[in-house]
């Protein structure tokens, strides 16, 4: 029975056009990127809160206390990296995701505060009586990613990024509070070293890639002669995906617009080191 490595073969193609024959949703990267700087949503999580008085205002209302002044109170400690936006800040205290439904106060906590909708039944146990199972809706920030990546000009390379901080190493409802969609957690990436491989390494492979992507293109020219109409149109999909991916790759490498961020090696993954492991991350992230 011939496979088809063995019909592409015969075909004189390359065994890199096989995925082009399948499910190319992996592919669908950002193209023609606008020249404008994107606009971000960053949702940042702290599962025991903040120090309180080094994070609220006093007081309620404006950050100009004195309407004689035109000198903003001075930021609490946590918030003074925003002092150059404070006058753009808001913030909102005290709204409560009052979710119901099986589950423990913690479990619902997380899985349920970018869902805002209850958790599946289910067999994780918790602190209460009651069992639960993975959120049954998709998170906001993911709804949100899906509207973004639908346009080209608000579209980016990878849609979301998941961040994490020593997350423990199980999948459970009380590690995961991005959703794809009703019982569809996403896992956070928590070592920075493996976030920057995945933002930055293939960069020194750019010229391979290229390459691959310029042979990927012509044998897919060349298959399109053997197939029927329809097929050919699908094809024809796939084609423009190649040529989009190659666009944005020589976009990302003209748009460049910071050096590759440099981690301090050997950070393990322990509690004491927190702080660092969350300051790279940050950097990363920005």
């Amino acid at each position: 029975m011939l496979t088809r490595r063995d019909i592409l073969k015969s075909l004189g193609l390359a065994p890199t056009v096989l995925p082009f024959l399948d499910n190319l949703s992996s592919l669908a990267a950002n193209a023609g990127a606008a020249k404008e700087i994107k606009k971000r949503l960053v949702i940042v999580f702290t599962p025991d809160g903040v120090v309180k008085e080094n994070f609220w205002p006093v007081k309620n209302g404006s950050f100009i206390s004195d309407p004689s002044s035109t000198e903003p109170d001075a930021l609490p400690q946590i918030l003074t990296p925003f002092k150059d936006l404070q006058d753009r800040l808001l913030l909102v205290k005290g709204v409560h995701n009052k979710i119901r439904g099986d589950g423990d106060g913690h479990m619902r906590g997380i899985g349920c505060l970018l869902t805002g909708i209850e958790l599946f039944p289910g067999n994780i146990q918790g602190g209460s009586h009651t069992p639960a199972g993975w959120a049954s809706g998709k998170s906001i920030d993911q709804e949100i990613c899906s509207h973004l990546q639908k346009d080209i000009t608000t579209a980016t390379r990878f849609g979301s990024l998941e961040f994490g901080a020593l997350v423990p190493n199980k999948a459970n409802t009380w590690t995961r509070m991005v959703y794809a969609g009703p019982n569809k957690p996403i896992t956070p990436i928590d070592d920075p070293y493996q976030m920057f491989k995945k933002l930055y390494g293939k960069t020194k492979d750019r010229e391979n890639l290229k390459s691959i992507l310029d042979e990927v293109h012509s044998d897919l020219a060349k298959l399109a002669v053997h197939l029927p109409a329809e097929d050919r149109r699908i094809l024809e999909e796939h084609a423009d995906m190649v040529r989009k991916f190659e666009r944005d790759l020589q976009t990302s490498h003209e748009n460049k617009s910071h050096p590759e961020p440099t981690l301090e090696e050997g950070v393990v993954e322990q509690n004491e080191q927190m702080p660092k492991i969350s300051r790279m991350q940050t950097e990363l992230l920005v």
